[in-house]
């Protein structure tokens, strides 16, 4: 007979029993349904027809299926395609400067000989507590930096951000030995190599979740969109989506100033199930992009929890 294992150490402080195997399993697996089935009940609204909507309200399984929600939107693909370049545009470019100033910033905040290590610590903590208003952000970006009707204007102003870089400077400083970055000072390598050919490699886990947030808040961004862009060339997806959803209640609610026969064909515009379907059209490209950082993600929210 074969004598079962011996567990010593950290593999028997980890042990679970059978049972408790099963209920977290089982705890895990409800909670997961529990976020999955606000999509699920989305996806089923925006299939559904107006009238049923109307008269049962929101169902899981339509009484009555119908698409015109996503005909209604496949209408206007062309400015639709258009803001989705922009947005893309957008989300790939703040995202890749996001990554490079907040990680810049936190290294250099990460080492112990940066001369002004005190000064701009406070300059980045200031921030988190005073905000100097929606005013004062419009005068700067519109009429100092000139930003007005720009692609830059939907970039510049979420690209730092005092959140991330704190999350990369404790990253950095509890991940990145300084013996490791000293010995590479002994070997004659410069500090812009040793960021990028040691201290970046290392740090990917924090870096692949600032980045996501990055990804989040450029993808998700209309507000920056309402203030600075008035061409139509330059809004953003949901930017776009939301000037639709605007459009639609704006013609339900004044349909007593037209006439009877635009009435008529405003009475049939899909509204409850065309805001499900913008729903649906702005999260799916950005949960489908999660599985590729969920590895680096994880590990990047754990920074700082397990002292050696």
């Amino acid at each position: 007979m074969k004598k079962k294992p011996v567990l010593e150490g950290i593999e028997k402080f980890n042990r679970i029993s059978k049972t408790s195997n099963f209920l977290l399993s089982a705890l895990f697996i409800f909670f997961g349904l529990i976020c999955v089935l606000p999509v699920i009940l989305v996806f089923m609204i925006s299939i559904s027809s107006e009238q049923a909507i109307a008269q049962y309200g929101y169902q899981f399984w339509p009484k009555e299926f119908a698409i015109n929600a996503y005909k209604y939107l496949w209408e206007g693909r062309a400015s639709i395609w258009a803001s989705l370049k922009i947005s893309l545009i957008v989300t790939v470019g703040g995202t890749i400067l996001g990554l490079v100033l907040n990680t810049s910033i936190a290294y250099a905040l990460s080492r112990k000989n940066f001369k002004f290590k005190g000064f701009f610590t406070w300059v980045i903590f200031i921030p988190m507590l005073f905000s100097g208003g929606m005013i004062s952000f419009y005068i700067v970006v519109a009429n100092m930096l000139g930003f007005k009707d720009n692609i830059l204007a939907l970039m510049l102003p979420m690209a730092v951000s005092s959140f991330y870089i704190i999350i990369l400077r404790t990253f950095f400083t509890t991940t990145v030995p300084d013996a490791l970055v000293e010995s590479a000072k002994i070997d004659g390598a410069s500090q812009l190599r040793i960021f990028t050919t040691i201290v970046l490699p290392i740090s990917l886990p924090a870096i692949a979740t600032v980045g996501l947030f990055l990804t989040f808040s450029y993808w998700n961004d209309w507000y920056n969109a309402l203030l600075f862009i008035d061409n139509a060339k330059l809004v953003p997806l949901q930017a776009m989506l939301n000037r639709i959803e605007q459009d639609i209640q704006f013609l339900n609610q004044n349909v007593g100033l037209i006439g009877a026969s635009a009435a008529d064909v405003i009475a049939k515009l899909p509204t409850e199930s065309v805001k499900m379907a913008i729903v649906m059209l702005v999260v799916l490209p950005i949960a489908c992009s999660y599985p590729f950082f969920q590895k680096y993600f994880i590990s990047g929210l754990t920074v700082g929890a397990v002292k050696e």
